[in-house]
């Protein structure tokens, strides 16, 4: 795999970067709304960097001012590694199987690449936080010196870090089910912004940045925030140690572009799997599969195995699961260990869990109509939303009991665990009951591509359904809220507090089958109307 005659290293990169620019600039073109939108985020993200810059530069000759700026340096590679994953089209460039078909060696193209991917407003905001850091931190002319060599240093390993997942995971990345890791973005954001919520209180209680100081004593040899940290190490004296912090960081920049020259080596010389004839073996009874032997036989046991592989394989499904599995832990936990919670908000997970009863149908999209022609009476009705409900119970029951345990272990508060999860039990089997009917009654369809959850026009549908049977599953719930409020407040009330697990328990599991019941004959009436409300999508 020779270069073409006349074609060098040095040549190939001026060129690279140049398509990127042209590749940045016809982009702009496209129409008015795009450059505006460019324009806005240059200039925010811009903004943003000069107001981080000041406050890093102030830090200046402050006792904390190490621990902020390495954990800063930490979080930028952290964010520089993950981005490609959930926005793979964000930059045209980051493909290099576009690229495979040039006959070009792999190491003038890491070369060319890099300093291609140097071009943009994410290296231009990594550069003003790194050159804040590095000011903060240097005093003398040598810790200057080190500072210049740090910062390059660093804004270098960012970018190849992010080039090298890129490459690793290009194939998975320019498919279908790989762009659609990005509607999982939305839960690292939430969840992100729970930790940041989290550590700036723990800070505030904690007595302020002292609390940064035993992780940033780590991080400061993790490249590439070993690099910042060398510019402290050089400022004090410890010229050794700035010295090794920096090999460290040059050592992980050199991993990377080997690493990142080797994935793109086997890009430009091994075939696409996809290319390559599937060797796939006949078609299998469900039964001899290792999921299907442990579920029930008979259409209860295909239904749920269908729901469970949609909530594995379809990335919308997946999506919603794992952001409600993810703020189902996060709320009620991360309030007990702010010292704020309540064993009661155990009682989230279920809650949030129990919404993916809702629009059961529209989930399926236009591939329901494969499920209507299955339907023929009422009992066919029954025994699929009964198979569709045991799926998810299957998840729901153990989860809601394990955020519950760890929620009241966190909070000593091992005598509410009974009742915490006879009311979460109750609650899920009135949000199971109230979801079912609501599937029947506002069925809406889940387009498939982008970020939207309800189709155009079906808005309306989505809120009478989630948000009118949230409050119903309330209600439904309030004989077994009054009950556990009634012996809390009563004189001997505490001794008999055991009995809301298995009477809510109970309660639940007979709500469930009572909503079961009268969303089947439902269902069964109004297929044509649910078949052509979920397949608008």
């Amino acid at each position: 795999m020779s270069a073409a005659p006349g074609v060098t290293a040095a040549s190939v990169t001026p060129v690279v970067v140049r398509l990127k620019l042209s590749l940045l600039r016809n982009g702009l073109r496209q129409s008015g709304g795009r450059r505006a939108a460019y324009v806005v985020s240059v200039v925010l993200a811009l903004l943003f960097a000069a107001l981080q810059l000041i406050g890093l530069i102030a830090l200046r000759g402050n006792a904390h001012a190490l621990a902020v700026c390495v954990l800063l340096v930490a979080v930028l590679a952290l964010g520089w590694a993950v981005m490609p994953l959930f926005f793979p089209s964000g930059d045209e460039t980051l493909d290099p199987t576009r690229l495979v078909m040039l006959p070009l060696r792999p190491q003038p193209l890491v070369r060319a690449l890099l300093a291609a991917s140097l071009v943009g407003v994410g290296p231009l905001f990594t550069l003003c936080l790194l050159t804040g850091s590095a000011v903060s931190l240097a005093h003398g002319p040598a810790a200057w010196a080190t500072a210049v060599l740090a910062v390059v240093l660093a804004l270098l390993v960012c970018v190849a870090l992010a080039r090298a997942v890129a490459a690793a995971n290009i194939r998975l990345l320019s498919s279908r089910k790989g762009r659609d890791l990005a509607v999982l973005s939305g839960l690292v954001v939430a969840v992100g912004a729970q930790l940041v919520n989290f550590g700036a209180q723990r800070l505030g209680s904690s007595g302020g940045l002292s609390a940064l100081d035993p992780a940033a004593d780590v991080l400061r040899w993790v490249p590439p925030a070993s690099a910042i940290g060398a510019v402290d190490s050089v400022s004090g004296g410890s010229y050794a140690t700035g010295i090794a912090q920096l090999a460290l960081s040059g050592a992980a920049l050199a991993g990377l572009l080997a690493l990142w020259s080797r994935h793109l080596t086997r890009l430009m010389t091994a075939p696409d799997g996809s290319t390559l004839q599937a060797a796939e073996p006949a078609a299998q009874e469900r039964g001899g599969s290792g999921l299907g032997r442990l579920l029930p036989a008979g259409r209860t046991g295909t239904v749920m195995e269908r729901s469970l592989r949609y909530v594995w394989r379809d990335p919308k499904t997946k999506a919603a699961w794992v952001t409600s599995l993810a703020i189902g832990m996060i709320v009620p936990v991360f309030n007990a260990l702010q010292g704020t919670g309540s064993a009661y908000f155990a009682c989230f997970a279920a809650g949030m869990l129990g919404i993916q009863m809702y629009n059961q149908f529209g989930q399926d999209t236009s591939a329901f109509w494969i499920v209507a022609t299955t339907i023929s009476s009422t009992r066919d009705a029954y025994v699929e939303l009964r198979g569709r409900a045991l799926a998810l119970l299957l998840i729901t029951l153990p989860y809601a009991t394990l955020v519950s345990v760890v929620t009241t272990a966190l909070l000593g508060a091992w005598r509410q665990l009974p009742e915490v999860l006879g009311l979460s039990f109750a609650l899920l089997g009135a949000m199971l009951a109230t979801g079912a009917w609501s599937s029947a009654r506002f069925p809406y369809s889940i387009p498939q591509e982008g970020y939207k959850n309800v189709a155009p026009g079906q808005a309306g549908l989505a809120w009478i359904a989630i948000f009118g049977g949230m409050v119903s599953a309330a209600l439904l719930s309030a004989p077994v809220i009054a009950l556990t409020i009634w012996l809390n407040v009563s004189a001997d009330g505490d001794r008999w507090t055991w009995l809301l697990l298995p009477l809510g328990a109970g309660y639940g599991a007979l709500v469930t089958l009572l909503g079961l019941r009268l969303a089947a004959p439902r269902t069964a009436r109004r297929l044509p109307e649910i078949l052509a409300a979920v397949s608008k999508g």
